[in-house]
């Protein structure tokens, strides 16, 4: 497969062109990125997404306020792509639903890569359905373009979805506004923003007489590559139009 690279020269874009190069059946022809120039794996950063035209399918990691714009323009040339841009709630997935609609080719919203991840998201899901009320807390880099994280955001509505997360009163009086998080979908998210961090997120169920935590840990953003390459390898054979997640491709 002709695979190009959107974003090509942030973090998450730079190491994704250097792995699909190295993957011998995947062949990499194309990188763009509006804002930057460069050389990546001998192959030279377009500011033209032109020349992402041809790829079979093109991996997007550029920035939330431009991603929208960019699916719009590979829609138009017919690829395939795996979405690796954060920040998509309910909101921007229907955007993104209109957009795509009844395109031939796949598109895929990833959340989180990393394959530890999309587990802790599920195991948050089953435990909701047992468990009263929970809350996240997740930890970035201080260069991050978004908070909450779009990992933190796919874990509530999961979370909201499995039916145990309600609306409920706080006693707590918010001396300072957002001290008590922000609440997507009823559950309350709290962005923490360091130098040092690559990803964290504890996910915390309380009940009765007791407390749950799930957490998860990144060190390294190679934790995201054999989800991000499993993710390529299965785009065109994806059986929905439109699709969120990993979670079917790990069958889990």
């Amino acid at each position: 497969m002709k695979i190009g690279v959107s974003g090509a020269s942030g973090r998450m874009g730079s190491l994704a062109a250097t792995t699909i190069e190295a993957a011998e059946d995947l062949h990499l022809i194309a990188l763009y990125d509006r804002h930057t120039a460069g050389t990546i794996a001998g192959i030279a950063i377009s500011q033209d997404s032109a020349a992402l035209d041809g790829c079979d399918v093109i991996v997007e990691f550029s920035r939330p306020d431009a991603v929208m714009e960019h699916l719009k323009t590979w829609r138009s040339f017919g690829a395939n792509v795996v979405v690796g841009t954060s920040g998509f709630d309910a909101d921007r997935l229907g955007q993104l639903e209109t957009l795509w609609g009844t395109s031939p080719a796949n598109c895929l919203v990833v959340p989180n890569f990393s394959i530890g991840a999309v587990l802790m998201i599920k195991m948050a899901e089953m435990a909701a359905r047992h468990l009263p009320v929970a809350e996240i807390i997740e930890m970035h880099h201080d260069s991050k373009a978004d908070a909450p994280s779009g990992t933190a955001i796919a874990t509530a509505e999961k979370i909201a979805a499995a039916g145990s997360s309600y609306e409920r009163s706080v006693e707590t009086v918010e001396l300072v506004p957002g001290a008590l998080g922000a609440a997507v979908e009823s559950v309350r998210i709290h962005s923490v923003r360091l130098p040092g961090v690559v990803a964290h997120q504890d996910v915390i169920f309380g009940g009765e007489g007791e407390t749950l935590r799930i957490s998860h840990d990144t060190t390294d953003r190679a934790a995201f590559m054999p989800g991000l390459l499993l993710a390529v390898r299965s785009i065109p054979t994806q059986k929905e139009t439109l699709a969120v997640g990993l979670d079917r491709l790990l069958r889990i």
